[in-house]
């Protein structure tokens, strides 16, 4: 890969070289989330669905600032059995400004496998689980709302081996800090979003 890697990059001046490393490279969430340190080896597979949306498809208006502004139904499958908790965070990478974080819940318990739709933007949820701030500085979910363009939105979920020893008003980086080295599983759904 090495040889293969130069011989390109001599000659044609480095950009194909550098394109092929990055393919080469295995980044499971594109949604910008740090590398984060699994627990006791490789983590799982989670699906995660909705109702509201396929994988890849448009988020209904409903979901976002043009309409109700309500979070979607999410389900998920696949939690291992020593799962301790689960974290949800759904972010925009595509946003001007970097990565917006949408929404942050953690603390889910393990035997959770959905969330309704139209989740209250309380500090408790009624099934368990804490929500954290929002890029937009409060607690609970806020909708998509691009200023221009297609966005991507990403609902990652995460199964971890411990509950997480943070307050109702932690942001994303708080979550991710807490959760490194405690991954066993995860998976994510990605729906788009364009304002008319």
């Amino acid at each position: 890969m090495v040889e293969g890697s130069l011989l390109i990059y001599v000659k044609y001046g480095g950009l194909i070289a550098i394109l092929a490393l990055l393919c080469a490279c295995q980044v499971p969430f594109v949604g910008d989330s740090p590398a984060l340190t699994p627990s006791g080896g490789a983590t799982m597979a989670l699906q995660v669905t909705s109702s509201a949306f396929t994988p890849g498809g448009v988020i209904p208006k409903q979901y976002t600032c043009d309409g109700k502004n309500i979070s979607p139904p999410l389900a998920w499958a696949g939690v291992p059995s020593n799962a301790k908790s689960l974290v949800l965070i759904a972010d925009d990478p595509d946003a001007p400004v970097g990565t917006w974080v949408h929404w942050v819940v953690f603390n889910i318990p393990s035997a959770v496998r959905e969330l309704p739709e139209a989740i209250a933007p309380i500090e408790t949820l009624s099934t368990g689980g804490t929500q954290g701030k929002s890029s937009f500085g409060k607690i609970g979910y806020g909708g998509p709302c691009p200023p221009s363009g297609a966005h991507r939105y990403f609902f990652k979920i995460y199964a971890l081996d411990t509950e997480l020893n943070l307050r109702s008003a932690s942001t994303k980086d708080d979550v991710v800090k807490a959760m490194d080295g405690h991954v066993i599983a995860e998976g994510q759904l990605m729906g788009k979003y364009q304002r008319s």
